[in-house]
């Protein structure tokens, strides 16, 4: 005796999650988000020091180390000093 296979569609339903709806509200109670604050560092002199002589040395290879080492070193100093009064 045959027996006929019939297929339960509703027996092969699968159990999806449904994704939570995103929400934009924030979690604090705030709206605006808060910045965290960066406490400046300090950089002692001999610090300032190696960075303008390695950033010298930079710019002078960068210019193929033609020009007088006072001016890389001029240079390097105005860099590094906007950059730690940024």
């Amino acid at each position: 005796m045959a027996t006929s296979k019939t297929t339960d569609v509703s027996a092969k339903k699968t159990s999806a999650k449904k994704a939570a709806p995103k929400t934009d509200t924030p979690k604090t109670k705030s709206a605006s988000p808060r910045k965290k604050s960066v406490k400046p560092s300090i950089i002692t002199s001999e610090e300032r020091y190696k960075m303008i002589e390695i950033a010298a040395y930079y710019i002078a290879e960068k210019n193929g180390f033609g020009d007088s080492h006072m001016d890389y070193w001029l240079q390097a100093e105005k860099e590094i000093d906007h950059k730690l009064n940024a």
